[in-house]
């Protein structure tokens, strides 16, 4: 019986021991709890009952029932802060979906890759309400750190046009769509099938014009005749 005794006494001990080491504030009028909407400490839960509760991580986990009526349906959780450590999250059999992303409408007519692009009122916000369809690329607005989206099919956007040559020598070549500051590197032309040389046959001199450059010497001489079909492809 003793033993007994001396066994409770000592589990008595320890069990005081640890909540005073880990001793959690309680009371809702301690100074200690900052509790409140936008206080920056608490965070907003409701319970199963529809109660308004604050819970607070820096005091243990301590739940602090809401006496504002103006609280009592918030269920808002505002994200924010630094990550301490690396975070992952396992969505196996699950959707993992971001609604409300802007979705951008490039203004580009060529491959300037600087040109600001637009947000539209973003007819495919919402993406689980099915009300969107085809596929959108998450990307950064370097500016202002928002995450956006872009449609898959505006992402790379590609022209063609064939230039028919109607006078001997001709060097003009016209080809809508492309604008003045594209990569002489993403366009490509052909001259009745036969690739040219970027930036040696041929450069990219204003607006929706290619210059043909035929003042190569000899063994490299070249030159156009009426009736050769001009082919220019650009990729941006």
């Amino acid at each position: 019986m003793k033993n007994n005794y001396l066994k409770l006494a000592v589990l008595g001990l320890m069990m005081f021991a640890g909540s005073a080491i880990n001793a959690q504030t309680s009371d809702t009028t301690d100074a200690n709890l900052n509790k409140g909407a936008g206080d920056g400490v608490s965070v907003r839960v409701i319970d199963n009952k529809g109660t308004i509760k604050y819970l607070q991580t820096n005091n243990g986990i301590t739940s602090i029932t809401s006496t504002s009526a103006s609280n009592r349906t918030t269920t808002t959780w505002q994200l924010g802060g630094t990550l301490t450590d690396s975070t992952y999250i396992d969505v196996s059999n699950r959707i993992f979906a971001l609604d409300g992303i802007k979705l951008l409408t490039p203004t580009l007519s060529a491959g300037d890759a600087t040109t600001a692009a637009i947000a539209s009122t973003a007819s495919n916000a919402s993406s689980h309400g099915g009300t969107g369809t085809g596929w959108t690329v998450l990307i950064r607005d370097e500016e202002t750190g928002e995450t956006k989206k872009l449609l898959a099919t505006n992402l790379i956007t590609a022209g063609r046009q064939e230039f028919p040559i109607v006078t001997d020598g001709d060097t003009a070549i016209t080809a809508t769509g492309l604008a003045m500051g594209t990569s002489i590197n993403k366009i490509s032309v052909y001259r009745n099938g036969a690739k040219l040389r970027a930036g040696i046959d041929y450069t990219l001199t204003a607006d929706d014009t290619i210059t043909l450059d035929i003042s190569a010497a000899d063994p490299n001489d070249w030159t156009t005749y009426a009736g050769d079909i001009i082919e220019v492809q650009w990729i941006y």
